[in-house]
């Protein structure tokens, strides 16, 4: 049975779950791994692996709904694997996933179907939580590298990866092989020659248009809800004062850069989870930042800045991602801000920006579920390598609202003193050869499909 080939625009950089941050990695890893909960279309919390009852408010119970279930090792999945996992996140030193999980007071294994985790205190959305892949335990103890050779229960295996990560589907053996093609025009090339399959995302709106014009290919889209911003470093000098903030975001026109550069159900974004979100049914509410270069100079020199303002933006060499920059460099100019673009490979941006050592980057949320996303990204006690505050933001205020848990005062204070730009969610497409069947995009741009994606002409 000949491999499906998906071209990707970037490689995922680790397989291991309970490390992997970007959005490759964490695609892949849904179908290598499955995990205790997953969510439904409005993102609250569903039964994966396990159904749970909450038998305090400190101690939930989880059952195994399936049993046995096998890991791609032949190994039987029991609630040791699930204790064995997250007691190993809790243990690791340089996991953004670690301090999560920091409220677990201890895990107890009631016998191969039943575990119960106790927490310190109450917290409601901890089940929510529990998405991280699930391992086998004798491989955690016996210090398996996860992260080039996964092992997991999940729909889809491992067999190589080396040029291009193969995987093989175990209901049926179908191959699917995922190769790295950076380059847009080079990746709707090779749909078109025949040499892939299957392309998704990442694609400038006009080549998008120009594959809708061919009829041997299938174009279907989808409205998104991955979040796409502009980050700060608030350590920075000038990037510290939120006037300077604020200039910045007054002058990016987002609705010109959704109009052109786009593809179509895109739309503006005001905070990391998207309108149709159960907590954020006030979004509507948030006063835009709207295009207005005047005031921005006017911002600039109240807050005391020579202008020209020189900022350095960074972001990876993929093509759409410099050319976003470029649109944003040239808004920005009659703002008084001179802002010099710098692209790098995926892994050195990455770490970059994970280590701090920026002053503003360009980066997109990708399948964020649960309100705990903003402690993650804004709390004080998250800076990495305890979280993805990469921004280094303090907010005391912020800080007691995150603890009450109050959603929209949460997403109203950060609106407010912007530690990033909220710029849109980006609508989401796949082009396929037309013998390509069960597979869809969907809003958060994950490719589960490929658990069921068929090639009839094979």
């Amino acid at each position: 049975m000949p491999s499906i080939v998906f071209a990707i625009a970037q490689a995922p950089l680790n397989l291991d779950p309970r490390y992997a941050t970007d959005a490759g990695s964490e695609r892949v890893n849904r179908l290598l791994y499955r995990a205790l909960i997953d969510f439904d279309a409005q993102s609250k919390p569903i039964a994966q692996l396990a159904s749970w009852q909450k038998v305090s408010i400190t101690q939930y119970r989880f059952t195994l709904i399936k049993s046995p279930d096998q890991f791609h090792n032949g190994m039987t999945l029991t609630a040791h694997d699930i204790a064995a996992t997250y007691q190993s996140i809790i243990q690791l030193k340089d996991s953004a996933h670690t301090a999560e999980f920091a409220n677990i007071a201890q895990i107890v294994v009631v016998d191969n179907r039943t575990l119960d985790f106790y927490l310190q205190k109450p917290d409601a959305q901890f089940v929510a939580k529990l998405i991280i892949g699930i391992l086998p335990a004798p491989l955690i103890v016996a210090g398996h590298d996860f992260s080039h050779a996964p092992v997991g229960s999940g729909p889809l295996k491992l067999v190589s990866w080396n040029h291009q990560l193969i995987l093989e589907r175990r209901s049926d053996q179908q191959r699917i092989s995922l190769i790295e093609v950076k380059d847009p025009t080079v990746r709707v090339l090779k749909l078109l020659r025949g040499e892939v399959d299957l392309l998704q995302g990442d694609l400038q709106p006009e080549l998008v248009r120009y594959l809708q014009t061919k009829p041997q290919l299938v174009i279907k889209t989808s409205v998104g809800s991955n979040f796409s911003y502009l980050g700060f470093n608030c350590e920075d000098a000038q990037l510290q004062n939120p006037l300077v903030r604020r200039a910045v975001a007054h002058a990016i026109d987002r609705a010109a850069i959704i109009k052109l550069a786009l593809v179509s159900a895109s739309r503006e974004a005001a905070a990391i989870l998207p309108p149709e979100h159960y907590t954020n049914q006030d979004a509507a509410a948030l006063v835009s930042y709207n295009y207005n270069p005047a005031l921005s100079k006017e911002l600039l020199i109240k807050a005391g800045v020579k202008l020209p303002l020189k900022l350095v933006y960074k972001t990876s060499t993929d093509a759409q991602r410099v050319r976003l920059a470029t649109i944003m460099q040239a808004q920005m100019a009659p703002a008084g801000i001179d802002l010099e673009i710098r692209s790098l490979d995926w892994g050195t941006f990455f770490e970059d920006v994970k280590q701090g050592q920026f002053q503003l980057y360009g980066l997109t949320w990708v399948g964020i579920k649960t309100p705990e996303i903003y402690a993650k990204s804004f709390a004080t006690n998250s800076i990495p390598p305890n979280g993805f505050n990469r921004g280094r933001y303090a907010d005391k205020a912020l800080d007691q609202l995150l603890a009450k848990e109050d959603w929209s005062a949460v997403t109203a204070r950060i609106h407010q003193q912007l530690p990033y730009v909220p710029l849109w969610y980006e609508g989401q497409f796949a082009a396929m050869a037309k013998n390509i069947t069960h597979y869809s995009p969907k809003p958060d741009g994950n490719w589960d499909d490929l658990a069921t994606i068929s090639n009839y002409a094979h």
